[in-house]
């Protein structure tokens, strides 16, 4: 039979260890509050969608899709083709037209299958437009230029960068073969918003990058994806 001594040393240990088993069950969810609470918010990444290489007959290639000028259409095909071992995938392009003004929609993404075009709003360089007139004026492929180029990309891998979400782009002519190295890229901006144009008739400049409206970027990474590719041109 126990004495009282025993019995109030039982207690005392269970107690003890009561409040040592709650003492390391708070201190282990403190660790685990803290660690959450210092990692920093990850960014979802831009959905990577997969690339079904389709190449389409050349009979659908010769029908200009609405909304396209056929001389640009006829060039971007030809650069396709030409391209052709560089590209994965053909079955849709996008055609950036610097004929056009920033406030008109220039950057046409086409599926070469069916013929249906979304066009979309770009943004062009500062050195192409010293003067901010919101009309492309001259492609330079120049280190520092902060202007277009133009020619022949192959859309690559996604990255989150100095202006968010954005995609890399290689040059594969020699106009604008230093694409990589001057981080020419496909990104949004505030200054490719349709306010943009409300408030002052153009959109703003981009550094040479193919900037879009921001709500436009996913839709943009969606269709174009990795493989595929972009002509610019002013024809």
């Amino acid at each position: 039979m126990e004495t009282l001594d025993s019995v109030r040393t039982r207690r005392a240990l269970i107690k003890s260890l009561a409040i040592m088993a709650g003492g390391a069950a708070v201190t282990a969810c403190s660790s685990r509050v803290a660690t959450v609470a210092a990692r920093p918010l990850a960014l979802p990444p831009p959905v990577r969608p997969t690339v079904a290489p389709q190449v389409p007959t050349k009979v659908a290639r010769l029908i200009t899709p609405k909304g396209v000028r056929p001389e640009l259409f006829r060039k971007a095909i030809a650069a396709l083709d030409r391209h052709s071992m560089r590209i994965q995938a053909h079955d849709r392009i996008a055609i950036a037209d610097f004929s056009i003004m920033s406030a008109q929609p220039r950057f046409h993404i086409v599926n070469l299958g069916t013929g249906v075009v979304e066009s979309l709003l770009v943004a062009h360089g500062s050195g192409s437009d010293p003067e901010h007139t919101g009309t492309l004026h001259r492609f330079s492929n120049d280190m520092g230029s902060n202007a277009t180029c133009e020619g022949a990309f192959v859309a690559t891998d996604y990255y989150q960068g100095q202006h968010g979400a954005s995609q890399r782009l290689e040059g594969l002519d020699p106009s604008n073969n230093n694409a990589l190295d001057r981080a020419i890229v496909i990104h949004g901006a505030w200054y490719s918003n349709p306010d943009m144009i409300a408030k002052w008739g153009k959109l703003g400049r981009s550094q040479g990058c193919f900037a879009v409206g921001e709500a436009d970027l996913e839709r943009v990474f969606l269709r174009l994806g990795a493989g595929r590719m972009i002509y610019s041109a002013k024809v």
